[in-house]
C-alpha cells in the first residue's frame, strides 16, 4: 500500500502539475540580489535505524552472500517487452530463456528455499523414526549405558558444544525478538509519518500561491530602483557625463586659475613693492638729515677748550675720527621704481580672468541639471515603458491555471489522506497478529532452548562422578529428562517453524533485492524508464502522459533525481513544452522599447573654457616683463644697513669715551648727541630696517610668480586648446557613451528581474520534494525500513535458531545418557579383592562389551 501511494503522489503531481518557464541548469545564476523565502518541511530527507542498524547490515550481508548478483535491470526491460509482445504473439522460446535467467538469478534464494524444504520434509520423518527407535530401545533407547574410557571427555565436549550452540540460538532468538519489537513500534510511527508527508505536501500547494505573489511583488522592489535612477538622473546619467568630462577640464581650470591667484599676488607685491620704494626714498633723506645734524652738533662740542688738554684731547681727536662713519646709504635712494611694471599688471587685471575660471567651473557643474532638464520627456516615456512591463508580467501570472490546479491536487491529496487513515487501523490490526505470532514463535524457541539450559545446569550441577549409571542424583536425571524433553520439542515444532522462516525469507529476501536495493541505487526507476515497457505505444510514458509527445525524453529517474534536489515542478516536468514562459516573458521585447526610448535621449551641453579675452589676458601677463626684473639690484640693499655704521653701537661708545672725560659741558653735551643718535636709530633707522624686510618678501614674491612665467603660460595654452578640442570633439560620444550606460543600467535591472523569473518559476516554485520525500517515505522508509528489514531480521534470528536446533538435539541426545539414571549397566568381569582397588578404578570402570544387562550389579569383592 506504500509503494502504491508514493506512486500515486508522484504520478498525480506530474500530471497535475502547473507554472511554466525555461528549463535552466539546477545552479543559480551568480549575483541574484532576489531569493524567494525558505520553505521548511517537517519530514526529514532521510531514515537511520539507529543501534538496530548493525543487525539489519548482518542481514544486508547474509542476502548479499545468498544473492551477489546485481539486480537484473535487463531482465526487468526484456520480461516488460515480452509482456507486452504476447498480447499478440507468444513465443516459447523467449519465454523459457526469461525463465532460465531468472533462475539463475534466484539461484541462492531457491537454492536456501530447496534446502529448508529438505529441512521441512525430512525433519518430521526423522522426527518419527527417531521416536519409534527409541520406543524399541534403539537409536539410544535402551536404558543402559556401557562405560568407555573416554567418558568424561565425551561429556563435556557434548556439554560445551550444546551450551556453544545454545548461545547460538538464543542469540537468533534475541534477534526475533527484537525485529518483532521493531515491527509493532514502527507500524505505530505510521500515522505521524503519513501526517508529516501531508502536512509538507499541503505546505507545497499553499506555499506556491505565496511565491507567486512574491515573484510579482519584486518587481515593485525593481521598478523602484529604476524609477529612481531615473529620477536622479542628473546625478546618475550627469554625473558619470560629469565624471567623464572632468579629468581633460578640471587640470586646465585649476591651473588657469593658479596663474590668476598668481596675477593678483604680483599686483599685491609690485604695489608693496613700489610703496615701500618711495618710503625708503623718503626714510634715506630724513635719516642723512639727521645724521647730518648730529655731527655739526658733535663737531661744535669738540671745539671745547678741554679738547686741547690731555689726555682730553685723545678722546676728543678719536671722537672726531669716527664722524665720518655718520653717513647714511646713498644707494637706498637710487632703487629703480616698479611703476611700469604695475601699471602693465594693472592693465592685465582689467579683465576679470578669476571670473572667467569661475564660469568655467559653474558651466561644468551646471551638467547635471541640464541633463535632467532636457531629458524630463524621454525619462517620462521610459517610465511608462516600465509600467506596462509590470501590467504584462502580471498578464503572464494570470494565465497560468495555478487555482484551479491546486485545488484538483489539493482535493486528489485529501482523498488519499483520508484513505490512508481509513486503512491504517486495518494495518495496525495486522500488525497486532503479526506480532502475536511472531511471539508465539520466538516464545516456543525460547521454551526450547530453555529446557536445553535447564538439562546443561541440572546436569552439570547433580553431576556426581563417583555415582554409577544406575545410581545417579534426581538433579542429574532431572537434567537429562529437559534435554530430552527440549529434543522432543524441536522434532515437533521445528519444521513448522522452518516453514514460517521459508516463506517470509522468500518474500523478504526478493523484496529486498529486486525493490529495496534498485529503488536506493535507482535501477528500479531505470526499469520503469524502459522504452514502451509501460505503455506500447509510449516511447517516454511521462512526456507521453504530460505531454502526448512520446518522444521526448522526460523519466522517472530525472523527476526524482530533480525532486531530491528540490528543484522546481516547473523545470523538472519540463512543462515548457506546455507553457513556456520564456515566450511570454520576451526579455528583448521589453529591452528593446526601453532601448528605443533611451535613443530618442539627446543632451546638448555647452562647457565654457576662458575665451578669446582671457586668452589674451595670459599672454599680457607674461609680456609685462616681471621675470625679466633686475631683482638682485633690491635684494643687495636689503642686506646693507641703512647707515654707515651701527647707530646704537656707536651711540653706547660715545656714551663711555664721554664718561671718561672730567665732569663739565663737554661731557654732557657729547653725552646728549649720544642720546640724539640712539633716537635717531630708534625713529630712524628702524623703520628703514623693516621696510626693506617688506622690500625683500615682495621682490622674493616676484621671482617665484616670474620664474617660468611665459613657459607656464605657453602650457596653459596648450593646455586650454587640448580641453577645447576635446569638448569639441568628443563630448557627443561622450554623452552617448554615458546614454548607454545608463540605458544598459535601467535594463539591466529588469533583464536581472525577468531572468530570475524564469529562474525561480524552473528552478524554485513549487519544488516538488515533499513528493520525493513522499515516495521515499513509502518504499524506502515505510516498506523497506518499517517492514522489510524487520522481517527479514525475524527470519534471519529465527531461521538460524531453527536451524542449529539439528545439531542442538543430537548433541542433547548424546548428552542425555551421561545425565539420566539408567536401569542397567556394564560390569567387570576381573574381580578385584582389595577395595582400594575398586575405589582406585570407580565405580564407572572400563567396560567389558561382552558383559552387560545384569541389573544393579553388585560389585565384588
Amino acid at each position: 500500500m506504500a509503494l502504491v501511494l508514493g506512486s500515486l503522489l508522484l504520478l498525480g503531481l506530474c500530471g497535475n502539475s502547473f507554472s511554466g518557464g525555461q528549463p535552466s541548469s539546477t545552479d543559480a545564476p551568480k549575483a541574484w540580489n532576489y531569493e524567494l523565502p525558505a520553505t521548511n518541511y517537517e519530514t526529514q530527507d532521510s531514515h537511520t535505524a539507529g543501534p538496530i542498524g548493525i543487525l539489519f547490515e548482518l542481514v544486508h550481508i547474509f542476502l548479499y552472500v545468498v544473492q551477489p548478483r546485481d539486480f537484473p535491470e535487463g531482465k526487468c526491460r526484456w520480461q516488460g517487452k515480452i509482456g507486452f509482445i504476447s498480447k499478440h504473439t507468444y513465443s516459447i522460446p523467449e519465454n523459457l530463456i526469461l525463465g532460465l535467467k531468472i533462475v539463475y538469478y534466484e539461484a541462492g534464494i531457491i537454492l536456501c528455499s530447496v534446502l529448508g524444504l529438505l529441512f521441512i520434509i525430512l525433519m518430521p520423518l526423522v522426527g518419527y523414526f527417531f521416536c519409534m527407535c527409541r520406543c524399541c530401545n534403539k537409536c539410544g533407547g535402551e536404558m543402559h549405558q556401557r562405560q568407555k574410557e573416554n567418558g568424561p571427555f565425551l561429556r563435556k565436549c557434548f556439554a560445551i558444544s550444546l551450551l556453544v550452540i545454545c548461545i547460538i540460538i538464543s542469540i537468533g532468538i534475541f534477534c526475533g525478538f527484537v525485529a518483532n519489537h521493531q515491527v509493532r513500534t514502527r507500524i505505530k510511527r505510521s500515522r505521524k509519518l503519513a501526517d508529516s508527508n501531508f502536512k509538507d505536501l499541503r505546505t507545497l500547494l499553499n506555499e506556491t500561491p505565496e511565491q507567486i505573489k512574491y515573484i510579482l511583488a519584486q518587481y515593485n522592489t525593481t521598478k523602484d530602483k529604476a524609477f529612481s535612477d531615473l529620477n536622479s538622473i542628473n546625478s546618475v546619467l550627469g554625473g558619470g557625463i560629469l565624471d567623464r568630462l572632468r579629468p581633460n577640464i578640471i587640470p586646465v581650470l585649476d591651473e588657469i586659475k593658479s596663474m590668476a591667484t598668481a596675477i593678483k599676488e604680483t599686483k599685491e607685491a609690485l604695489e608693496n613693492m613700489n610703496s615701500t620704494l618711495k618710503s625708503l626714498h623718503q626714510q634715506s633723506t630724513q635719516l642723512s638729515s639727521s645724521l647730518t645734524s648730529v655731527k655739526t652738533s658733535l663737531r661744535a662740542s669738540l671745539n671745547d677748550p678741554l679738547c686741547s688738554v690731555r689726555p682730553s684731547s685723545e678722546t676728543c681727536n678719536s671722537i672726531r675720527l669716527s664722524l665720518s662713519q655718520l653717513n647714511s646709504n646713498p644707494e637706498l635712494r637710487q632703487l629703480p621704481p616698479v611703476d611700469a611694471e604695475l601699471d602693465k599688471v594693472n592693465n592685465v587685471l582689467r579683465t576679470d580672468l578669476d571670473g572667467l575660471v569661475q564660469q568655467g567651473y559653474q558651466s561644468l557643474n551646471d551638467v547635471p541639471d541640464r541633463v535632467q532638464s532636457q531629458t524630463k520627456t524621454v525619462v517620462a516615456g521610459i517610465k511608462r515603458v516600465l509600467n506596462s512591463i509590470g501590467s504584462d508580467i502580471d498578464n503572464v501570472t494570470q494565465r497560468l491555471p495555478i487555482q484551479d490546479i491546486l485545488s484538483e491536487f489539493s482535493v486528489y491529496v485529501n482523498n488519499t489522506e483520508s484513505c490512508i487513515h481509513r486503512n491504517l487501523p486495518t494495518l495496525e490490526e495486522y500488525d497486532s497478529y503479526w506480532w502475536l505470532g511472531g511471539l508465539v514463535i520466538c516464545s516456543l524457541l525460547t521454551l526450547i532452548v530453555i529446557f536445553y539450559y535447564l538439562g546443561l545446569l541440572c546436569g552439570v550441577c547433580g553431576y556426581d562422578r563417583h555415582a554409577t549409571p544406575t545410581t545417579r542424583g534426581c538433579v542429574s536425571n532431572m537434567g537429562g529428562v529437559f534435554l530430552m524433553v527440549g529434543v522432543g520439542l524441536s522434532f515437533l515444532f521445528c519444521w513448522i517453524l522452518m516453514i514460517i522462516v521459508v516463506l517470509t525469507f522468500v518474500f523478504g529476501a526478493n523484496v529486498e533485492k529486486l525493490i529495496c536495493e534498485p529503488y536506493t541505487t535507482k535501477e528500479l526507476f531505470r526499469v520503469l524508464d524502459t522504452p514502451y515497457l509501460l505503455n506500447e505505444d509510449w516511447e517516454y510514458y511521462l512526456s507521453g502522459k504530460l505531454f502526448n509527445k512520446s518522444k521526448m525524453k522526460l523519466t522517472f529517474e530525472q523527476v526524482y533525481s530533480d525532486c531530491k534536489k528540490n528543484r522546481g515542478t516547473y523545470g523538472t516536468l519540463h512543462l515548457q513544452n506546455s507553457f513556456n514562459i520564456s515566450e511570454c516573458l520576451n526579455i528583448n521585447e521589453h529591452t528593446t522599447s526601453i532601448s528605443s526610448e533611451l535613443e530618442s535621449l539627446k543632451v546638448n551641453l555647452n562647457i565654457f573654457l576662458l575665451g578669446a579675452a582671457g586668452r589674451k589676458n595670459l599672454q599680457d601677463f607674461a609680456a609685462c616683463g616681471i621675470d625679466r626684473m633686475n631683482y638682485d639690484t633690491y635684494l643687495a640693499q636689503t642686506g646693507k644697513s641703512p647707515a654707515g655704521v651701527n647707530l646704537l653701537s656707536f651711540a653706547y661708545d660715545l656714551e663711555a669715551k664721554a664718561n671718561s672725560l672730567p665732569p663739565g659741558n663737554l661731557r654732557n653735551s657729547l653725552k646728549r648727541d649720544a642720546q640724539t643718535i640712539k633716537t635717531i636709530h630708534q625713529q630712524r633707522v628702524l623703520p628703514i630696517e623693516q621696510s626693506l624686510s617688506t622690500l625683500y618678501q615682495s621682490v622674493k614674491i616676484l621671482q617665484r610668480t616670474g620664474n617660468g612665467l611665459l613657459e607656464r603660460v605657453n602650457r596653459i595654452l596648450a593646455s586650454l586648446d587640448f580641453a577645447q578640442n576635446f569638448i569639441t570633439n568628443n563630448i557627443s560620444s561622450v554623452i552617448i557613451e554615458e546614454t548607454k550606460k545608463y540605458g544598459k543600467t535601467i535594463i539591466g535591472y529588469f533583464e536581472h528581474y525577468l531572468q530570475w523569473i524564469e529562474f525561480s518559476i524552473s528552478e524554485k516554485v513549487a519544488s516538488c520534494k515533499p513528493v520525493a520525500t513522499a515516495l521515499d517515505t513509502a518504499v524506502d522508509v515505510f516498506l523497506c525500513s518499517y517492514i522489510i528489514d524487520p522481517l527479514n531480521l525475524f527470519w534471519f534470528g529465527i531461521g538460524k535458531a531453527t536451524v542449529f536446533l539439528l545439531p542442538a538435539l543430537i548433541f542433547a541426545v548424546k548428552l542425555a545418557k551421561y545425565y539420566r539414571r539408567m536401569d542397567s549397566e556394564d560390569v567387570y568381569d576381573d574381580v578385584e579383592t582389595i577395595p582400594m582397588k575398586n575405589m582406585e578404578n570407580g565405580n564407572n570402570g572400563y567396560h567389558k562389551d561382552h558383559l552387560y544387562g545384569i541389573h544393579n550389579p553388585v560389585m565384588t569383592r
